[in-house]
């Protein structure tokens, strides 16, 4: 049986780590893996994560399982988190998963369920894993314009052509915030006008919010999600604690399904607790119970949110220092978008010519699209990547 299987495709980043690893040069810098990383270089372990954990080691006395679902006051906590108020806890369905992507998947399992026939619309670009999952799970898929090379923003008439020719029944992945690759956001009167498009066309909204408190703060993080979840009919939601609560390895997600009609939770929420059994019974505990920890204290939730800031607004400085630097090299303000992006994650547009001659001539490792992770950064290596673009005539 085993010979019959086929090589699969390497993974591009975990290949462009090994590259890093393997590369002797000592001013190297990984601009690739989409991880946090501080001034150090490490990915830290945040203060109330640890001060949670140890609260935990020391009060938790049963390792059994928790429900299919989940813990209910980990679904409480991270509906409070991601919608406020937006919509009544009635509404909504929730089920923990093995992180952002155990969300991602089992959404898609939930259309497929639904709809066979459902076109899930994504971005150009999106995040590779979602055209992967997709592409691995037979469904029918479709692009809608998103980046705008020229100016690296939003190419949002072209977005909202592509989505007029959404119909009934098809899905529209959306990113919460801070989008994966290009760093590009819609900002709150283009969310209107795609809800406004989505209402008329009958399509249903899909978000993935995987770094809600990376750009702009924690409720405004929040205020795209909030309103497509208070206006459309129906919507998914796949949100991920890996980055902003920093618990990647505990793998700590969960999806919301949000409707309108109140009497359809019970069917969404048999249905959630359904899929849950069929792939891996029970979801991981704890890093939501971790969270749920910091979130339900107002200690602990306090100096969440006062370190979160302090990573959103070291990333922000990052970008800010980048963009002045390229400015001051290239005499030019072609970099400003640098700034105007916002979370881990720009794009800068050229070719994988160009990113090759990077890492080849100055050691620096991004994605063959020109991702580059600004939280592999520091105030040392902001120089140095600046001077190594306008060398490589980027």
């Amino acid at each position: 049986m085993f010979s019959n299987l086929k090589e699969q495709p390497a993974d591009k980043i975990l290949a462009l780590m090994q590259l890093f690893k393997d590369d002797p040069r000592p001013q190297k810098i990984d601009l690739g893996v989409g991880v946090y990383k501080n001034a150090e270089g490490l990915t830290p372990v945040m203060r109330a994560v640890k001060t949670a954990e140890k609260q935990l080691w020391e009060a938790q006395d049963s390792k059994s399982y928790v429900g299919l679902a989940g813990d209910p006051a980990f679904a409480d906590a991270m509906i409070d988190l991601v919608l406020g108020d937006a919509v009544a806890r009635e509404n909504v369905a929730a089920a923990a998963t093995p992180g952002g992507t155990g969300a991602v998947r089992q959404a898609f399992e939930m259309i497929r369920m639904a709809n066979p026939d459902a076109r899930v619309f994504v971005s150009n670009p999106t995040w590779p894993n979602h055209v992967s999952i997709l592409k691995f799970m037979g469904m029918p898929m479709a692009e809608y314009r998103y980046f705008d090379s020229a100016t690296r923003g939003v190419d949002f008439d072209g977005m909202i052509e592509d989505l007029k020719q959404t119909k009934a029944g098809d899905v529209v992945l959306l990113h919460g915030c801070c989008h994966n690759p290009t760093g590009a956001n819609l900002n709150l009167v283009q969310w209107q006008i795609v809800v406004d498009t989505l209402l008329k066309t009958g399509a249903i909204p899909m978000i993935d919010i995987a770094y809600q408190g990376f750009g702009d703060g924690l409720e405004e993080d929040a205020a795209g999600t909030r309103l497509v979840a208070s206006s459309m009919p129906e919507c998914l939601i796949a949100a991920s604690c890996s980055k902003n609560f920093g618990v990647y390895r505990e793998r700590t997600g969960i999806l919301m399904a949000v409707a309108q009609d109140k009497g359809l939770r019970g069917l969404t929420q048999g249905t959630l607790n359904f899929l849950n059994r069929q792939n891996y019974s029970f979801p991981p505990d704890h890093g939501a119970r971790v969270v749920t920890m910091i979130l339900q204290s107002p200690e602990l939730r306090a100096d969440w949110a006062a370190e979160l800031e302090e990573v959103r607004l070291s990333m922000l400085g990052l970008r800010e220092q980048l963009a002045g630097e390229l400015q001051r090299l290239s005499g030019s303000d072609r970099f400003a978008f640098i700034a105007d992006h916002r979370g881990m994650f720009s794009r800068l547009g050229t070719t994988p010519e160009m990113v090759d001659k990077l890492r080849a001539e100055h050691a620096i490792y991004m994605v063959g699209d020109s991702r580059l992770n600004i939280a592999g950064l520091n105030k040392n290596s902001v120089p140095i990547l600046a001077k190594a673009i306008i060398d490589c005539g980027i």
